[in-house]
C-alpha cells in the first residue's frame, strides 16, 4: 500500500511541538513530495536560531515518516528562509491565504450555534446585498449575529456595512473582528489594501476561508451568516465540507437567465448534501417613487415558482429601490432603518427565527 500526501500532512499535524503546536498549523511545511514511497519535505524556521532550537522536531518528523506504511524512504530538511526577527514592542503579523491544514472532520468555530450560507448561481442578482441586510435585521430581531465575507476574490462586506477600521492580530493568530450595526463582521478586506487584487489559486482560498473561520474571536453568536461568492467553486466546496452549514439560502433575480444559475446552485448543495432552506427572490418589483407605478424590471413571480418546482420554501420578495443603492454605497444598509424593502428583510428574519434556523 502506497502512502498518500494526506496521510503525510495527518501524521505532522498529530506531531505536536514543546508549545503544543504542530508543523501544519504553524504553516512550516514546504515542498512536500510523496512518490513511490519516498516522503520529503523542508520545515522552514523563522529565524536560523528557530531552525537550531527545532532540531529535534525535524528529527522527530523524520523518524515518524519511516514509521508511516508503505514509507520506503524519508528526508526532511531545515531551513531558515522567513522573515528577520522584529524589533521590540512591534506586533506579530498574520499571514492569510496559506493552504489548508488538516482537521478531524467538520467543526463550526468555537461559540457558533448555526452557519447560514447566502448563495447564488451567478454574480449581480444582489446576494452581498441580502447577506448584509439580512444580518442587520437578524440583529434587529435580537438575535447575535456574525457576517462572514467569503467572497475573497470581491469583498464588499467592508463597505456595504461601512467599516473602515483594519482587523487587528495582537497576537499573530487570533483575528479581532469588527462590530457594526450590531453585527460581528470579519472580511479579507479588512486586512489588504482595497486597491489590491487577490490572485491567489483555488488552495490559497480555500486556506483563507478556513483561517476565517477558525481564527476570528467570533464570541457567542446565535447564528453566522456566511456571503459566499457566485457560482459553484473551491469556497463552497471547503465551507461545506469543513464545516457544519445549518442551511443555504439561494438568492436570484426572476429572469430564466439568472435561475439557470440558481438551479446550479441548487444541485451544488444537494451533491454536498447541505440543506438549502429556501429561495428569496431579489429586484421582485419596482415602484415608482413619482407616479407610483409598479414595474417588474427582471419579471416576477420567477423564484416563486421555482422554489415550488424543487419542493423548497420561497422566503420572500425583495423589491427593487434606489434606496437599497444608496445605503450600501453609504455604509448603513437599508435594513438598518425604515420602509418597505426594511420591512421586507425583517419579515425574512422573522421567518428565518421562528422557524429555528436563525
Amino acid at each position: 500500500m502506497s502512502v498518500t500526501r494526506d496521510a503525510v500532512l495527518q501524521a505532522l499535524a498529530d506531531l505536536k511541538l514543546p508549545s503544543g503546536d504542530d508543523l501544519i498549523s504553524l504553516d512550516l511545511v514546504r515542498a512536500l513530495q510523496v512518490q513511490d514511497g519516498a516522503v520529503r519535505f523542508v520545515i522552514e524556521a523563522e529565524t536560523p536560531e528557530a531552525a537550531r532550537a527545532m532540531e529535534p522536531m525535524r528529527k522527530a518528523a523524520e523518524q515518524l515518516m519511516l514509521k508511516l506504511p508503505g514509507v520506503t524512504s524519508a528526508s526532511v530538511v531545515m531551513t531558515a528562509h522567513g522573515p528577520k526577527p522584529k524589533p521590540a514592542g512591534e506586533a506579530p503579523s498574520l499571514k492569510i491565504g496559506r493552504h489548508p491544514t488538516p482537521q478531524a472532520g467538520p467543526q463550526n468555530p468555537s461559540g457558533v450555534d448555526r452557519i447560514l450560507a447566502i448563495a447564488s448561481g451567478k454574480g449581480g442578482v444582489g446576494k452581498s446585498t441580502v447577506a448584509s441586510n439580512l444580518a442587520v435585521a437578524l440583529a434587529r430581531a435580537g438575535r447575535r449575529v456574525g457576517l462572514l465575507d467569503g467572497d475573497i476574490y470581491g469583498p464588499s462586506q467592508p463597505r456595504m456595512m461601512g467599516v473602515t477600521k483594519r482587523a487587528a492580530s495582537p497576537d499573530g493568530k487570533i483575528i479581532e473582528p469588527v462590530t457594526a450595526h450590531g453585527v460581528t463582521m470579519m472580511s479579507i478586506g479588512l486586512m489588504m489594501d482595497p486597491d489590491q487584487a487577490v490572485v491567489w489559486r483555488g488552495p490559497m482560498l480555500m486556506g483563507a476561508l478556513q483561517q476565517l473561520m477558525g481564527q476570528v474571536a467570533w464570541g457567542r453568536l446565535d447564528v453566522l451568516i456566511v456571503d459566499l461568492p457566485p457560482g459553484t467553486g473551491d469556497i463552497q466546496l471547503t465551507l461545506c465540507q469543513r464545516s457544519h452549514v445549518t442551511g443555504a439560502i439561494v438568492v436570484s433575480t426572476p429572469q430564466d437567465v439568472a435561475l439557470l444559475d440558481a438551479r446550479k446552485a441548487l444541485n451544488m448543495f444537494e451533491v454536498l448534501k447541505t440543506p438549502v432552506l429556501g429561495l428569496i427572490e431579489n429586484m421582485s418589483t419596482y415602484v415608482c417613487p413619482n407616479c407610483g407605478h409598479e414595474a417588474h424590471l427582471f419579471g416576477h413571480g420567477g423564484v416563486a415558482a421555482e422554489a415550488d418546482k424543487q419542493g423548497l420554501p420561497f422566503l420572500g420578495a425583495i423589491p427593487l429601490d434606489l434606496e437599497v443603492r444608496l445605503a450600501g454605497d453609504a455604509g448603513t444598509p437599508v435594513a438598518a432603518g425604515d420602509g418597505p424593502v426594511a420591512q421586507a428583510y425583517a419579515q425574512l428574519a422573522q421567518r428565518l427565527v421562528a422557524g429555528g434556523m436563525a
